[in-house]
């Protein structure tokens, strides 16, 4: 698309590059990059026991993002016939047509082979195996073997979204052990509480382009129960890493609090959907539980300097 100058009547092209610039940096989720980098920078304090070295830190954040960035615009490729038909997604750039298949297809490529690269060469090969995994997770796994056939999607496919936290603790020690496995194992627990409510607000979205979303196939109060059983299963994980971690009381205090808050938070829309509320306010849920994850993963960081 390019800008007409309303002096000439002449199209910009200044202005159709920066259009074009926009629309490849909104096929990477931006928002979505700034979580999952929420969680990789205090998983390295932690395996660092204080500050790791900051060219590390700046490239594996920079290869994390590219990486994020890649798998996020080949979903959006391969999803953007689904795309069309949800309110939610009606405003990408490949439903609104600013960027074309093609373009979308190498811009992803191009990322995620950087992102592979970067890590491999300038941080340790460790890192770059696991986002080409991450990515190949989301893309394959997630997007075309899950997410149009079993509810179950979000919580298999949402693997994907863990890998961040082996990255980053691969990228300070070149290795992995216990505790990355119980920070990635909390980020899984987290993410089906973390989705479903916002399933459940876009519901008919999902069903009008067929995907089996858990709220699309089952009852408001099936998708509750499943959520509180997932909560908890989260809370109990973030207590397992102050023995696997050796955390102080900064983390533990945090854990304790924080999973209390996110408990009643969820018991809460349990108590709006058994009294049949018109509107059992789910997005309360989906916005508190990525407070939850920063200001956890935010004790991480700031543990290690106290301890």
């Amino acid at each position: 698309m390019t800008a007409v100058d309303p002096g000439t009547g002449t199209h910009s092209a200044g202005s159709s590059v920066m259009g074009t610039a926009r629309a490849l940096v909104a096929l990477t989720k931006p928002r979505i990059i700034e979580l999952l980098l929420v969680t990789t920078l205090p998983t390295m304090f932690l395996a660092a026991g204080g500050l790791p070295p900051l060219n590390t830190v700046l490239i594996t954040l920079a290869g994390g993002a590219l990486a994020a960035g890649g798998a996020n615009t080949l979903n959006q490729f391969i999803d953007r016939d689904i795309d069309v038909l949800m309110q939610r997604t009606g405003r990408r750039p490949l439903v609104t047509g600013e960027i074309t298949p093609l373009v979308a297809l190498i811009w992803g490529l191009f990322l995620s082979v950087l992102s592979v690269a970067l890590l491999w060469v300038a941080v340790n090969p460790l890192s770059g195996i696991l986002a080409g995994a991450a990515i190949l997770f989301y893309v394959i796994v997630y997007t075309l073997m899950l997410k149009r056939r079993t509810p179950q999607n979000i919580v298999w496919g949402g693997a994907a979204g863990c890998f961040p936290v082996l990255i980053g603790w691969a990228a300070v020690t070149g290795s992995l052990s216990w505790a990355p496995a119980v920070l990635f194992l909390i980020v899984f627990l987290w993410t089906p509480p973390h989705y479903w409510p916002l399933a459940l607000r876009y519901v008919d979205d999902y069903a009008a382009a067929g995907v089996p979303m858990l709220p699309v196939v089952a009852d408001v109060s099936t998708v509750v129960r499943q959520i509180l059983i997932y909560s908890w299963a989260m809370v109990a994980a973030s207590l397992l890493l102050i023995p696997v971690a050796g955390t102080g009381w900064v983390y533990g205090v945090a854990a304790v609090v924080l999973g209390a808050w996110f408990l009643r938070e969820a018991y809460a829309l349990k108590s709006r959907v058994d009294r049949g509320d018109a509107d059992v306010k789910a997005m309360r849920l989906f916005h508190g539980s990525i407070t939850y994850l920063s200001l956890l993963f935010l004790a991480v960081a700031v543990d290690p300097f106290l301890f």
